[in-house]
C-alpha cells in the first residue's frame, strides 16, 4: 500500500506511537484522520497542517469510531488504519492483607485495549471493503494494531494490561485469514518499554534496568522507531498475519 495521497486513520494521535506515526505519513504525502479521546487532539491535528484531521472519540464506542472511519472514508475511501489508543495500568491482584483488588480495573482495561480494538478493526475493514483494489494483487487496504511484548513476557501487577495485549495479539491471524478475501491485511506491532507519556510515571530504576536489560540498543523504544516500523508494513504487501516485536531483543522477567 503506497501512502502518498492515501487515507489513513491513527488512532491514540495526540501523542505518542500514535503521534510519531501521523507525523510520519503526513511527511509522506498521506492524509490522516487523527482520533482520540484527549481534548488535545484537536491542537495536535492542527500544528500539522491541512492534511491532519482531527477527530475525538472513544474507541470503546462504536458510534465513535463509525464517525471517525466516515471522516477519513469521505477523503476519498480509508486505506490504512494505526491502531495506537490503549492504557497500560497495573494493578495487583491482591491487596496487602492478602484480599482480592475486584475486577472493576480488569474489565476497564480489557474494555479499552481489547474492545477498543475490535470496534477499530470491524468497522475500518467495513469501509475498506467499498475500496476499488489496487495494482497486480488487488490490495484493498490495511490494518495495523498494537500489542505489547508483556503479551508474552507480563510481569508481576500486569494480569490486566498483559492478558488484554495478549489477546489484541490473538486477533492478527484470525483477522488476517477472514479479512484477506477481500484484500485487507492486518498486522500487529508488540513494542517493548517505549519512551512515551504512557510510561512518564513509572519507576526511574525500572526503566534503566529496562535499558540495561535490551541486547542492544541500550534503550527504551522510541516513538519514531514504531513510526518507522509502521511504515514498511504499510508499504509491504507481503507483511500480513503476523506480530512483530519492536523491543532491542529484551526478555522481561
Amino acid at each position: 500500500m503506497q501512502i502518498k495521497n492515501r487515507n489513513f486513520l491513527v488512532t491514540g494521535a495526540a501523542s505518542g506511537l500514535g503521534h510519531a506515526t501521523a507525523c510520519r505519513l503526513i511527511a509522506a504525502g498521506a492524509r490522516v484522520v487523527m482520533s482520540d479521546n484527549s481534548e488535545s487532539i484537536t491542537a495536535c491535528a492542527d500544528q500539522l497542517g491541512p492534511q491532519a484531521i482531527s477527530h475525538r472519540g472513544d474507541v470503546t464506542r462504536a458510534e465513535d469510531v463509525q464517525a471517525a472511519v466516515d471522516l477519513a472514508a469521505g477523503l476519498g475511501g480509508l486505506h490504512g488504519v494505526v491502531h495506537c489508543a490503549g492504557v497500560a495500568w497495573v494493578q495487583p491482584l491482591l491487596d496487602a492483607d492478602g484480599k482480592s483488588t475486584g475486577s472493576e480495573l480488569f474489565e476497564k482495561v480489557q474494555r479499552i485495549n481489547l474492545l477498543g480494538t475490535f470496534n477499530v478493526l470491524q468497522i475500518a475493514a467495513a469501509a475498506m471493503c467499498r475500496n476499488e483494489p489496487e495494482g497486480s494483487n488487488g490490495e484493498r487496504g490495511v490494518i495495523l494494531t498494537v500489542s505489547s511484548i508483556t503479551a508474552y513476557d507480563g510481569g508481576a501487577y500486569q494480569c490486566a494490561y498483559a492478558s488484554s495485549k495478549a489477546a489484541v495479539a490473538g486477533l492478527t491471524l484470525p483477522a488476517a485469514r477472514e479479512l484477506g478475501q477481500h484484500g485487507i491485511r492486518v498486522m500487529n506491532i508488540a513494542p517493548g518499554p517505549a519512551e512515551t507519556p504512557m510510561l512518564a510515571n513509572a519507576p526511574q530504576e525500572r526503566l534503566e534496568a529496562a535499558k540495561a536489560a535490551t541486547p542492544f540498543p541500550h534503550r527504551l523504544v522510541q516513538a519514531e522507531d514504531f513510526a518507522r516500523l509502521a511504515d514498511s508494513v504499510i508499504d509491504n504487501v507481503m507483511l500480513n498475519g503476523e506480530v512483530i516485536r519492536l523491543d532491542g531483543g529484551i526478555r522481561l522477567r
